[in-house]
């Protein structure tokens, strides 16, 4: 009996200092939890603030990248583009260079055209005094013309040139042409107003416009001469020439031929 009553007094006892030990342990466990707590969540912002660090480092090293990147492809851009500048200027340079040469070449081509351009003038204007009379103030102005415009720096040499040949080809064309026109002959109280009617260079015939005189150029003398006798075939000339009759044979004055002295 006696040991069953110690024995209940022991756990008893026993039991009451597992009370007494649980109360004073669960406040120090409480505040060990919390350290742990609190060291965790400064652990968390540690990292997260380290995860940000890397984050931002990872967004500047790729705009980095991409900036080194877009600067190897200007670089390469630039590259091609001074080539091609480079190319550029050298056929510049070239072409200069064949420009000056071509000023060079002009400027002795000119020194050599010049003075052809004025001994194919004066020739005209011989050709032209020693020709048939026919047209002779328009023929006259147009070497006037001529001999104007020579001296002028405004007129380029290739449009001088080319007005000299324009007159050597209207020349050219009056020899295979047929052509009236009404004009004076004769000067003074013996000038009278008369159609002329020319065939190519061959003969040159006039009539009054009442037709009662008729003559030709004879190229013998140099003279007009006064023939009625080509009156009909002058008045056919002068029709054919306005083209109020068909082409037909015509009849005109021929000087004889000349003979030749070697």
């Amino acid at each position: 009996m006696a040991r069953g009553k110690n024995r209940r007094a022991r756990a008893m006892l026993l039991a009451g200092i597992a009370v007494t030990l649980t109360g004073a342990v669960r406040p120090a466990l409480a505040q060990g939890v919390e350290a742990v707590l609190a060291e965790q969540t400064r652990a968390d912002e540690t990292a997260a603030a380290s995860q940000r660090r890397i984050d931002a480092m990872h967004d500047e090293t790729q705009d980095m990248l991409a900036k080194y990147r877009q600067a190897l492809t200007d670089v390469e851009s630039m590259k091609t583009y001074n080539e091609h500048l480079a190319v550029q200027v050298k056929s510049q340079a070239d072409e200069l260079g064949s420009i000056r040469q071509q000023l060079v070449e002009i400027e002795i081509t000119g020194r050599d055209v010049i003075p052809l351009m004025q001994k194919m003038v004066d020739t005209l204007e011989q050709f032209v005094a020693l020709d048939v009379p026919f047209l002779v103030d328009e023929r006259g102005k147009r070497v006037a013309t001529l001999k104007e415009i020579l001296p002028l720096a405004s007129i380029s040499i290739s449009e001088k040139y080319r007005r000299i040949l324009e007159a050597y080809q209207i020349e050219m064309e009056y020899g295979r042409t047929l052509e009236a026109y009404e004009g004076q002959l004769g000067e003074g109280d013996a000038a009278r107003t008369v159609e002329f009617v020319r065939v190519g260079r061959i003969a040159l015939m006039y009539q009054t416009l009442d037709g009662r005189e008729t003559g030709y150029w004879d190229a013998g003398p140099k003279a007009w001469v006064e023939d009625d006798d080509y009156a009909s075939a002058v008045r056919e000339a002068l029709r054919v020439a306005k083209k109020q009759g068909a082409p037909d044979l015509l009849q005109v004055p021929v000087p004889a031929p000349q003979e030749v002295k070697s």
